[in-house]
Formats: C-alpha cells, sequence, structure tokens
C-alpha cells in the first residue's frame, strides 16, 4: 500500500473513532424513557391526588413502557415534595404531580413559597378539575346563593363559615364573595373536612365550603344542602346545585390537579409527557372516574394552556389574598 493511502487510512479510521467518542449530534442520544420515572406526590398515600395520580402512572407505565413509580412526600403545603422536584436533574426521570391548591393558592398566602420557583416548573397536563361547593345546614332557611347572602348580610356577624384551612381556595373564595356583597361574617377553620360536614349536618355550623366529591353522601341523604358550585360546570352528581356563575356571581377559577416537570427538561420530552396523559385523559374509564368523584369531565390541555392557568390563577389568588389581608405564615 502507497504511503498516501495509508495515510488515507489512518485519517479515516481517525475520524471514525472521534465520531463515535464525541458528544452531541454526532452521537446517537438515549432514547427516553430507558428507566423508570419517579412520579412525585406532595401528599399522603391514600389522598384524593395519591390516588389520581397512581391512575394517571400506571398507564402512563404501559404507553410509555416504562414504570412511572409513584413517591409520596406530604408535608409543608406541599413545598417538601416540589421543592424535591425543582432541585431534581432535568432529564425526564422526576415530574410533580400536584394540585392548584400547592401551585397557585399555597403562594398566594404563605411568605415562605416563592411564586417564582412555582412558574418555573414546565407544565405538562392538566388531570382533572372541579369547583369547591357551598353548603349550608338544613335547618337555614335558604335554597340558593341570593337567599343566602340576603340572610347573611340581614343578619351581620351572626352566622360563621367554615373551610378546610385558613388560606385554603374556599376560604379565598368566601373571602371575594363578602367583597362583591357586603356581607359580614368570620371564618372557621377546620382540621378535617369530616369534621366540618359532621357540625354542618348537625347544626353546630351553618355555612361551610367543601371539595366536590365529600359531601355527595351528606347531600343525597339530605343532611346538608347545596347552594352552589364554583366554576361553570354544574358537577355531575349534583346536578340540581347551580353554579356561582349561574346565580350572578361569576368566579370561573376552580381546583384542579396537574403535571409537571423541572424547569430545563427538553420540550420534546415535556411534549411526549403531554402527549400520552392526555391520551390517558380520553380513555372512558377516566372520564367514569371523574364522574365517580363528581369533578368536572377530564380536561385536554396542552402544556401552554396550563401554564396559562397557572400564570392567571396566581394573580386571582394573590389579589384576593391581598385585599382580605390573609397571610399564613409557617
Amino acid at each position: 500500500m502507497s504511503s498516501l493511502k495509508k495515510l488515507l487510512a489512518i485519517t479515516l479510521c481517525a475520524e471514525a473513532i472521534i465520531a463515535l467518542c464525541a458528544p452531541g449530534p454526532l452521537q446517537a442520544q438515549e432514547a427516553w424513557p430507558a428507566r423508570p420515572i419517579q412520579m412525585i406526590v406532595p401528599s399522603s398515600p391514600g389522598s384524593g391526588t395519591d390516588a389520581l395520580a397512581r391512575a394517571m402512572a400506571q398507564r402512563l407505565s404501559e404507553s410509555l413502557k416504562q414504570a412511572v413509580v409513584v413517591e409520596n412526600r406530604p408535608g409543608g403545603s406541599g413545598v417538601i415534595g416540589t421543592n424535591a422536584v425543582l432541585k431534581a436533574a432535568p432529564d425526564g426521570y422526576t415530574i410533580l404531580y400536584t394540585t392548584a391548591s400547592n401551585m397557585v393558592v399555597a403562594p398566594a398566602v404563605m411568605k415562605s413559597i416563592s411564586q417564582e420557583a412555582r412558574k418555573g416548573l414546565m407544565p405538562i397536563a392538566q388531570t382533572a378539575a372541579g369547583g369547591v361547593l357551598l353548603l349550608v345546614s338544613p335547618d337555614l332557611p335558604v335554597h340558593d346563593l341570593p337567599g343566602l347572602i340576603e340572610l347573611v348580610k340581614a343578619n351581620p356577624d351572626k352566622y360563621s363559615y367554615g373551610s378546610w384551612a385558613t388560606g385554603s381556595s374556599a376560604h379565598l373564595t368566601m373571602e371575594w364573595l363578602k367583597k362583591q356583597t357586603g356581607m359580614k361574617t368570620e371564618h372557621v377553620a377546620y382540621r378535617t373536612t369530616s369534621q366540618l360536614l359532621t357540625e354542618l349536618s348537625s347544626g353546630v355550623l351553618k355555612i361551610g365550603w367543601t371539595d366536590p366529591s365529600v359531601a355527595v353522601p351528606f347531600l343525597r341523604s339530605g343532611k346538608v344542602r347545596g347552594i352552589a358550585i364554583v366554576g361553570n360546570v354544574r358537577s355531575p352528581q349534583l346536578a340540581d346545585v347551580k353554579t356561582m356563575s349561574e346565580q350572578g356571581y361569576k368566579f370561573n377559577t376552580v381546583g384542579w390537579f396537574g403535571m409537571f416537570a423541572p424547569a430545563g427538561t427538553s420540550p420534546a420530552i415535556v411534549k411526549r409527557l403531554s402527549d400520552e396523559a392526555n391520551k390517558v385523559q380520553a380513555l372512558p374509564e377516566i372520564a367514569a372516574l371523574m364522574k365517580k368523584l363528581n369533578f368536572e369531565p377530564p380536561p385536554v390541555k396542552t402544556s401552554a394552556q396550563l401554564g396559562e392557568i397557572v400564570r392567571s390563577d396566581l394573580q386571582v389568588w394573590s389579589k384576593i389574598a391581598s385585599d382580605a389581608g390573609i397571610r399564613v405564615d409557617e
């Protein structure tokens, strides 16, 4: 072989080795997902959020051909679990399954929670939505929202109302309604929704707010009376309870559940997760699950649409909290 041919052969061999070792476009990228995905849920096992997360994780595991493993990290109003995702590598192997209470309500009322950090999470998909219910004890002589407003205004500070926590979406919603109507009524924070419903059904408490699922048995048995539900959609199991909007008080911001990824995650991975999650949302069994839980029909939102919901809701809740002087400091 001539010297020129030998030199050419050596050069080509060297170039081939460099191409195999080089990073970036010259090197084949690892197919995603190549290993199990961790889904962090900032609430306890057995909670409603946990149940919804596991339903989604099971179906994503099937479609992605990789295990999606739920890891519960409750505590600190969602801070512990959310911070774990904020600090995770943006490689698509750690995602957050959370709620509006964690993402947009808590940051509006708690100084210790950074709104900017929440905005930094990359939205994947909204997975459920539903408005909170306004209820009264059966001995209160009202059957709709205008009637309740008239009664409370005629009796300033006579009636108190309950919610599951100071700074909760129910608390803030009622404070918004008070500002619109001039009602005077004090807030009582309960440790659990079950305790609130027990006192509401016994007449100890006259007015209260709950999520749309736990109150159904109490409503059907006549132990409490439904006055209104937040949002523009009546709940599937309580079709006779009108929305606040139908009764003249338009308030569209509802509770929701959704999935997020650490900032910096590849847009291609986020889109793949979003597409697969929205395919799950279209399944008949998910529609049946939402109906059973008394939520709205399964939402199908793009990543960008969920991002806009987060931005808009943060503004809504922050203004209500500011106007009402509500701050929760840990």
